[in-house]
């Protein structure tokens, strides 16, 4: 029996399309744009959800939306064309709501029937930027922690004072999912994308966007849901720590010497916020580099394996199988057609 998670993200494949139609994917995300919305917002939701398609599955489909069907103009003044007006097409699972200047002015009733029948259904409702102020007048934030741009907090809190405002970045908080917009809107996708295929593929999205994901500003540990980006300290010192020794592995012994936690306590941790062990974690880390290695680069298989702290052929093409549902050999060959 293995300890390290069931494989399922390949390396990109170039003649993958990674743009999908709602019946080739397996989720739909819908996106509703309000006039002079952030366009920055709105292509760091959408650039993770094209590069997730190109890791082997047919993961995600995307729809955008505006008030009457007709396309948007952001805040920059790009125009964006949508695909129909919010409530032409029923919407039952997530709503993202994109929006940034004056983000009530053009709702309508309908829209507000829309956001009201998404929740009762018990569908995930995404507020970016000053979208939470739509969720809150619709009554739907009530109960749940809000993120929203630093600018707008003095106004909401003016306006829903029994709200919970949080200072996070981004917040998690079971059916919703708020956050500030801008850049922070890619580490919000990040989470949408693990809450939704697991924490296995997010690293490999982090490489592709060449990206460095950071935690939302989370003061209180015991607050934070597993579908939140944050993780401990002691977890993060930890895989620095494997990263830093792929090509010659400590022992989890070791690790936890370095770390002053014992061993029992980091598993523990690893389990919630990793959704494996320590030791699971550790190969998965030396498996992702020596997949890497092989697709990005003419090494040979020895060289990867070696390079990645596996001395035994045998082991190293058993292990990446399992992990990646193919062997080593094939990952280098089709690395070694690519441009």
């Amino acid at each position: 029996m293995t300890d390290h998670p069931t494989p399922q993200w390949l390396y990109p494949r170039p003649d993958l399309p990674p743009v999908l139609s709602p019946d080739e994917a397996d989720i739909t995300v819908n996106l509703w744009l309000l006039p002079k919305f952030s366009m920055l917002t709105l292509y760091c939701l959408l650039e993770p959800l094209r590069v997730a398609n190109r890791f082997g599955r047919s993961l995600f489909a995307w729809r955008l939306f505006s008030n009457d069907g007709e396309a948007v103009t952001a805040s920059n003044g790009v125009t964006v064309d949508v695909e129909a007006a919010l409530g032409e097409t029923p919407i039952f699972d997530n709503l993202f709501v994109i929006a940034s200047y004056e983000a009530e002015a053009t709702v309508a009733p309908s829209q507000w029937a829309v956001l009201r029948r998404v929740a009762a259904h018990g569908g995930l409702l995404a507020a970016l930027d000053t979208g939470a102020f739509i969720l809150a007048r619709a009554g739907l934030l009530e109960g749940y922690e809000t993120a929203l741009h630093w600018e707008s907090a003095p106004a909401f809190v003016e306006e829903f004072p029994t709200l919970a405002l949080s200072d996070a970045r981004y917040r998690f908080d079971r059916q919703r999912l708020t956050g500030g917009g801008g850049a922070a809107s890619l580490d919000l996708m990040m989470s949408f994308i693990e809450r939704e295929h697991g924490a296995n593929l997010v690293p490999a999205l982090s490489r592709q966007l060449v990206h460095s994901r950071l935690e939302p500003r989370i003061d209180d540990e015991r607050n934070v849901d597993i579908g939140s980006a944050y993780c401990p300290r002691s977890v993060r010192r930890a895989e620095a720590i494997m990263e830093d020794h792929l090509a010659q592995p400590l022992t989890i012994p070791d690790i936890c010497q370095r770390i002053g936690q014992s061993q029992r306590q980091l598993n523990r941790l690893f389990q919630r916020y990793r959704g494996e062990t320590a030791k699971g974690r550790y190969l998965s880390l030396r498996l992702d580099r020596a997949q890497q290695i092989l697709a990005d680069s003419r090494t040979s298989v020895t060289q990867a394996a070696l390079a990645a702290g596996f001395g035994q052929p045998a082991h190293f093409s058993r292990v990446y199988r399992e992990r990646f549902g193919e062997s080593p050999r094939t990952t280098a060959q089709r690395g070694k057609r690519s441009p």
